[in-house]
């Protein structure tokens, strides 16, 4: 028996010790000093630049690293004193002497004395089961030495045992997977994953966004528990969704080579890391180990009013259309996001009336709390003589990347307030729609303020019966897309009111195919095949289009295709081109078509051969690897063949995710009288109106008004120069990505990437009763420019790159209808200009002396001008009003 016991309790101390053993982690020697080979070297190019073409630099030192204590209950919980000395600086690839800004300096000269000792002064770290848990340094130390050694710590992160597990170092709290065998560790990073205190901001449309792909990899060997070498290597891609070549990328390698082994200090005694670190060097502290966020020092900067008045000249409103207008737009909202409220009112102020509207553009999209606040306090909306300033401020938070919620309280005070102007009150109000979807699309929708202004856009059709002010609502509700708002615009989608009907329908559409329910388009069949009332002509066309956009059934297909040839010749007409073009474009519903189209009750000449003006036509205007964008004009005439609606639609579509740029509707009524012809059926007491409503980047704007009743259609009649009318006229910040990414080497890189755009939309009518003849024009004025910024900045040296693009282009859409014959003669044009396209890559790179070396490339070419096809009847009838114009 008590051999037994004694067999057992050897068999368990060897089962102990071998457990012990397995889940050890590595260990450094008491006595011992490791000497190893540290280098860091950072490159930045384009991402399938030659490594010739890097910028950067190579910084290499020796590192010490030796047992200071060891807890004496737990062997793997080890404080060790680590010391980096002998540093050196060079660039990164091998350059003249001419463009070597580190020839003929030393360490010291560029680091400066007091950093170089502060880089080479001893600290110290908790280093548990192959983790760095605490790092102690001198507070006082600058906060980029204090990075660099956390770059050095986090070499030595590693376990001896595979899987994933969640880690804090200096590149934040990652998941990061192992995969050891006997003398090797693979570290691999998730980057994507990892979380800081820094969150950064991006665009909420993932067409104008930015796309990041990052990698990091550690191969570390092992010697006798200990490392024998380790090698990082770090990869950072950032490009722009819409055009992936404009794109930087950030390379950073870190390795670490033993040199020798040598006799060391011995281990200190002490119950505790934190006594022994006080013990050994009272003025070392804990300073974690998640990379910090220095203080920018600026020596020599303009302040906003110099900026703004070098750049002021390129923001008044002839320079609109030129690139130089957005480029000088994204420069000042950069000055403007480090401005006080104060400095921001002094340049208000201090403004020509010419480019305020341009300046309001900046402030507002600037989207920090104080030039929000500047806004506020800038602008009165109890008066009506800054209507202009009023309306440039709420569209530009319309267009807002990343708004928060304390800008749509903002709005929501200012809906509450007194409001001169009627147009400011329902801008503000379509606004908020804007406002709340992009917040809901961040996850916001449970915030105070999205509810409460929720709760208002949902509720305010209850309690008006104001034209103007249901509008209003609805064109809010449109804005919102809010999941809640469907019932309540497929109740407006049966009004009685034909503007509301078009509103309400045109919401309907927006919203993705699987939200819109039996119910929905049970309303939206009803009201095409006016099964319980009359409708107006747009109105059943709007309804169509809804239909065959969202997902139809077989059913509902051949119930349109059926109706063509049972209506007005114009509504025949247009269903017959609608037809037609799902087909040729190949969209979602062209397989029921086709299907449909197989029973020849369905498909037969006398369906098919129906006569008319109107038309529907989509296009291709660009088809490329990253961005395909396409356009559809939809022109619908009444009977009488006058125009009832014109639809300019111009979307954007990137990796499944699909940006409506563009929507220009032109709609006229009630204009028969003026030759003498016959209202179509259920149009007969419709008031002569004209007007245009824009949508632009998934925003409604407020619909501007050509003229509204008889009288004033005859004033403005005999008043009309043929000018255009202009619907939006601004700068609008396209893409804004800003981001800090903590390198692992220890070094900071900070990411913008931001994009402007000069735009100028107009559209007239022209009407001669003379001539028999009326025109219909849409112009897009518009010049884009996009940066992308990466910089690291590490006090005594920066690194920069920076890629761009620009372009200036024009986009006009003409129609011409001759009315002296009939039918009609109906011309539509669709141009576009010839325009330059640059691109232009810049590097740098600037010791703190003022030494730098700085390359940049520029590539510029012309994009022909052409005029887009439409269908092959309008370019037959085009000859004919060109020929009779001579």
């Amino acid at each position: 028996m008590q051999r037994l016991v004694a067999f057992l309790l050897c068999l368990t101390a060897f089962l102990s010790a071998s457990s012990e053993g397995a889940n050890a982690g590595p260990r450094l020697n008491d006595g011992r000093l490791y000497r190893f080979r540290y280098g860091v070297e950072l490159a930045m190019n384009r991402p399938k630049g030659p490594a010739r073409g890097n910028v950067g630099f190579k910084l290499s030192s020796d590192v010490g690293i030796s047992l200071a204590w060891r807890n004496p209950e737990n062997q793997d919980d080890q404080l060790l004193r680590v010391q980096i000395s002998n540093v050196q600086l060079e660039n990164a690839v091998q350059r003249s002497r001419k463009n070597n800004i580190f020839h003929g300096a030393t360490t010291e000269s560029i680091l400066g004395k007091a950093k170089l000792e502060a880089l080479e002064r001893p600290f110290m770290l908790l280093w548990r089961m192959g983790k760095v848990r605490s790092l102690y340094t001198h507070s006082g130390e600058p906060t980029t030495i204090k990075n660099l050694k956390r770059g050095v710590a986090s070499m030595l992160m590693m376990q001896l045992k595979s899987g994933k597990m969640m880690e804090a170092d200096v590149s934040g709290k990652c998941l990061v997977e192992y995969k050891a065998t006997k003398d090797q560790v693979i570290r691999t990073k998730h980057v994507d994953s990892c979380k800081t205190p820094e969150t950064g901001f991006t665009t909420y449309s993932q067409v104008l966004g930015v796309s990041g792909k990052s990698t990091l990899v550690s191969v570390i060997t092992l010697q006798d528990g200990f490392i024998k070498s380790a090698v990082a290597e770090e990869t950072h891609i950032l490009s722009i969704n819409a055009r992936h070549t404009t794109a930087a990328k950030i390379l950073s390698r870190q390795s670490l080579s033993l040199l020798e082994v040598a006799s060391g200090p011995a281990e200190a005694a002490g119950k505790d890391a934190a006594s022994v670190v006080k013990s050994l060097d009272p003025k070392l502290s804990s300073v974690g180990v998640v990379s910090e966020k220095g203080k920018s020092k600026c020596k020599g900067c303009p302040t906003l009013m110099d900026t703004w008045k070098s750049l002021r000249g390129e923001l008044e409103p002839n320079s609109m259309s030129k690139a130089t207008a957005p480029r000088s737009f994204l420069t000042l909202i950069q000055q403007l996001r480090s401005a006080s409220k104060s400095e921001i009112l002094r340049v208000l102020r201090n403004c020509s009336k010419t480019a305020l509207p341009q300046l309001v553009d900046a402030v507002t999209s600037a989207q920090t709390a104080s030039s929000l606040a500047a806004m506020l306090e800038f602008l009165d909306f109890s008066k009506e003589d800054g209507i202009l300033l009023q309306e440039r401020f709420l569209y530009a938070c319309g267009f807002a990347s990343h708004p928060t919620e304390s800008m749509l309280q903002a709005l929501l005070d200012i809906s509450k307030g007194k409001i001169a102007s009627t147009d400011i009150k329902e801008s503000v109000v379509i606004i908020m729609g804007a406002l709340v979807r992009k917040l809901c699309q961040k996850g916001g929708c449970d915030l105070p303020t999205v509810v409460t202004v929720k709760q208002q856009l949902l509720g305010g059709l209850d309690d008006t019966k104001d034209e103007a002010e249901v509008q209003m609502y609805l064109l809010a509700l449109k804005n919102s897309l809010l999941p809640e708002a469907i019932p309540i615009l497929t109740r407006f989608a049966e009004s009685e009111t034909g503007a509301y009907c078009t509103i309400a329908i045109s919401a309907l559409q927006r919203y993705d195919p699987p939200l819109i329910t039996r119910e929905v388009k049970q309303t939206l069949n009803r009201v095409y095949h006016q099964n319980r009332r009359v409708y107006e002509k747009n109105v059943r066309a709007a309804a169509a289009d809804a239909i065959l956009s969202s997902n139809p059934s077989y059913m509902e297909v051949k119930n349109l295709l059926l109706s063509i040839g049972h209506q007005n010749h114009e509504m025949n007409k247009y269903m017959l081109s609608k037809v037609q073009d799902i087909l040729r474009f190949e969209m979602p519903a062209s397989k029921l078509m086709q299907q449909a189209m197989k029973d020849m009750i369905t498909h037969n000449y006398d369906r098919f051969s129906k006569m008319g003006s109107s038309s529907a036509y989509s296009g291709f205007m660009t088809q490329g690897a990253d961005v395909t964008t396409t356009y559809s004009l939809d022109i619908l005439y009444s009977g009488s063949g006058i125009l009832r609606r014109s639809i300019m639609n111009i979307f954007g579509q990137s990796y499944g995710a699909l940006l409506q740029g563009l929507q220009v509707a032109i709609e006229a009524q009630g204009l028969e009288s003026l030759i003498a012809a016959t209202p179509d059926e259920g149009e007969e007491d419709l008031e002569s109106f004209a007007g245009m409503s824009a949508l632009l980047l998934d925003v409604q704007l407020r619909p501007v008004t050509f003229f509204k009743g008889y009288s004033d259609l005859m004033s403005k009649m005999f008043s009309m120069s043929g000018d255009p009318i202009s619907v939006v006229k601004g700068l609008i910040l396209l893409t804004d990505h800003s981001q800090v990414i903590p390198l692992q080497s220890g070094l900071r890189a900070a990411v913008e990437f931001q994009g402007g755009l000069g735009i100028d939309i107009s559209g007239g009518m022209e009407f001669s009763l003379w001539y028999r003849e009326s025109k219909t024009s849409v112009n897009n004025r518009g010049s884009l420019v996009v940066v992308g910024n990466v910089t690291v900045d590490a006090d005594f040296l920066s690194v920069g790159m920076e890629v761009s693009f620009d372009m200036e282009a024009a986009l006009d859409f003409i129609t011409t209808v001759q009315f002296s014959n009939y039918p009609f003669l109906v011309c539509m044009q669709m141009d576009k200009t010839t325009f330059p396209f640059r691109q232009t890559v810049s590097k740098v790179e600037k010791l703190a002396s003022g030494k730098h070396f700085a390359l940049q490339k520029m590539k510029e070419e012309l994009v022909p001008g052409s005029e887009f096809p439409l269908h092959q009847e309008n370019s037959n009838m085009c000859k004919k009003v060109f020929d009779s114009s001579w």
